[in-house]
Parts: C-alpha cells; sequence; structure tokens
C-alpha cells in the first residue's frame, strides 16, 4: 500500500546570482572556455555578484600591475574589487603567459592552475586578503582548497 504522504526533499541553497563576462584580450589556445570559467566563478560565490573575467597578455598583465601596485613585472592575477556587499563587483586579470609558465614550473595543468587563480581572484572580489596576516591567509588558502576540492583538483599549495 503507498502512502500518499508528500515526500520530504532537502532543500538546496540557492545559487547565488552572478552575471559575468569573460574577455579574450590574447591569441592562446591555453586560454579556458567561458563554460569552465563560469564554473569556477560559480563555486566560489558566498554571495551574488557581477564580474569581468579578463584573459591578457603579459604586456598588458605588466602595465596593469605596474599602474594598479608599483610592480614592473607580469603577475598571475590580478583582483580590482569595487564593492563587496550587497554584490561583490569587480574585475579580474588573468595573464595567460604567467599561468602557463607557472603551471609548467610547478608540475601542474593548465586547467588546474587557470581553475586555481580564477577562485583565488574571485575570493578577493569577495572581500578575502591573504596579505593581511597569517590568520587571513590560513582561511582565504583554506577556502581555496575546499572550493577547488569541489571541482575535482588537487591542493594547489
Amino acid at each position: 500500500m503507498k502512502s500518499s504522504a508528500p515526500r520530504k526533499t532537502a532543500a538546496r541553497p540557492a545559487k547565488p546570482q552572478l552575471s559575468l563576462s569573460v574577455q579574450y584580450a590574447c591569441n592562446n589556445e591555453a586560454v579556458p572556455s567561458r563554460p569552465f570559467v563560469r564554473r569556477c566563478v560559480q563555486a566560489s560565490l558566498e554571495r551574488p555578484a557581477q564580474a569581468t573575467v579578463r584573459f591578457v597578455e603579459a604586456d598588458e598583465g605588466r602595465a596593469l600591475n605596474a599602474d594598479y601596485r608599483g610592480k614592473d613585472y607580469a603577475t598571475n592575477v590580478l583582483s580590482f574589487p569595487y564593492e563587496i556587499e550587497p554584490v561583490a563587483l569587480g574585475d579580474l586579470a588573468i595573464c595567460v603567459p604567467v599561468v602557463l609558465q607557472e603551471a609548467a614550473a610547478q608540475g601542474k595543468t593548465a586547467d588546474a592552475h587557470f581553475a586555481h587563480l580564477i577562485v583565488h581572484g574571485m575570493l578577493h572580489l569577495q572581500g578575502y586578503d591573504h596579505e593581511t596576516g597569517a590568520a587571513d591567509a590560513a582561511r582565504m588558502e583554506a577556502r581555496e582548497r575546499e572550493i577547488l576540492a569541489r571541482l575535482g583538483y588537487p591542493d594547489p599549495y
């Protein structure tokens, strides 16, 4: 005899709303696809977000790093948070040649390193900062490990 009682199901938490723009300002076959970027960004979200992820060449990465951080070299990812509450609003610039060089040097796949840097940058856009002390760095790294594991990537550290 079947029960007519309604079946209880666990409610899934709603994913935070995301408005994402992905820009490719480089000519490299190794850049991640838009669906890959969206998956990494969405996995990182703790609040609604509006973000642009821009993949750049070394010259643009170097110019941005010099202009905004006073450092005359291209770095792997730059985060530009504009607002954190109520919506995380900001841009990421990911320097493709630097990411590929680091991945090779560290024995990582390009996808794993791109995923890590997208997650890292998105956490910055939401207020995480590893440069404000050891406790904040440990908190951010733990969150990165958790997100990357959910995405199927190994510990980046």
